[in-house]
């Protein structure tokens, strides 16, 4: 026999099984050694013949994070994230004064009021249905181009005809139409002036939608010249005025019955004139903007223009993207 096979029946003859550990011992139970991790420096200690983890003090360090000052402890070799107390700043909008607070290094949002679906105040003029533009009995007149391109120096609509037009009578009676005309006693008013909210909210189709809906738009029965023995107080105006933050993307849409004109940035943008059935026009501002000379960022003027003049409907309808009005919500 050689000697290979020789010492392999030696080793069969040793036994596998004697109550012996599998590995060799790595140290002595009992006995301690320093060690470190990234927390720093500490002990281990030898247990059952094998070094057990690194322990070190819970260890701590300055830090900071965009809210401040702040303590990062460190525990079982892993440095925890920057613990910085609760930072709490003013901050506002043009809406008014707020607070933002950081948390996990981060500032939140600013809680000021921010602007939102606004109610507009519109002014109403109520004429008698006498004027000659109100209640003239001729069947639907769509006629657009009553009025120019632009607003007057004193923000109206200017007529644009040197005569009538189809629905109108000249120039005289329709600066009435949204100028309050002084009525000396005795003397019958030409028109008597008051207003009214309008308020904007997000429509339950799409709120990305600012909308006013009313199909039967009568803010001033029994008011001022009453309703003159009709079911409501027809023969009326009204205008309203807003600012808005052009950011892109935005598409304006009206319906009306009758005339409605919807200027931005002084520039007629939707012409709806003369007496008809609800009738709607919209402008997309990105696609206009060249025309209406409006650039993203730029703050700008909406005037609307609105007119009942005969029986039996009133509608009106104002549907907007999710524009930024300057004018502030109402609380």
């Amino acid at each position: 026999m050689n000697r290979a096979v020789q010492f392999g029946a030696l080793l069969l003859l040793i036994p596998a099984a004697c109550g012996a550990r599998s590995s060799l011992p790595v140290c002595q139970s009992g006995l301690t050694r320093t060690c470190e991790n990234a927390c720093g420096a500490g002990t281990q200690t030898c247990t059952d013949e094998q070094w057990g983890p690194c322990s070190v003090p819970i260890a701590t360090r300055t830090c900071a994070n965009d809210c401040g000052q702040g303590v990062a402890s460190c525990a079982n070799g892993v440095w925890s994230n920057c613990d910085v107390p609760q930072a709490l700043r003013g901050c506002s909008s043009r809406c008014g004064q707020g607070h933002q607070t950081c948390v996990d290094g981060g500032w939140q949002a600013c809680d000021a009021p921010q602007p939102g679906p606004p109610t507009f105040t519109a002014t109403i003029r109520d004429f008698n249905d006498t004027d000659p533009d109100f209640e003239e009995d001729a069947g639907d007149r769509i006629d657009p181009g009553i009025v120019e391109m632009a607003l007057g120096p004193d923000d109206k609509p200017v007529y644009a005809s040197s005569t009538t037009t189809p629905s109108t009578h000249g120039v005289a009676y329709f600066d009435e139409w949204y100028r309050d005309v002084p009525c000396p006693v005795g003397t019958t008013c030409v028109n008597m002036t008051t207003t009214v909210p309008i308020p904007l909210a997000p429509s339950p189709q799409d709120p990305t939608i600012y909308a006013f809906d009313n199909d039967a738009f009568f803010p001033i029965d029994n008011r001022l010249f009453g309703n003159q023995g009709r079911p409501h107080n027809y023969d009326f105006t009204l205008e309203l005025a807003a600012q808005f933050v052009y950011s892109g993307g935005e598409t304006f849409r009206f319906e009306s019955d009758d005339d409605s004109w919807v200027f931005l940035n002084h520039t007629l943008a939707v012409d709806l004139g003369g007496v008809h059935q609800a009738l709607g026009g919209s402008v997309d501002l990105d696609a206009e903007s060249g025309k209406l000379g409006i650039v993203k960022g730029g703050t700008y003027a909406m005037n609307l223009f609105y007119a009942e003049r005969h029986v039996s409907g009133a509608v009106l309808h104002i549907d907007v993207t999710a524009v930024d009005f300057a004018v502030c919500a109402m609380p």
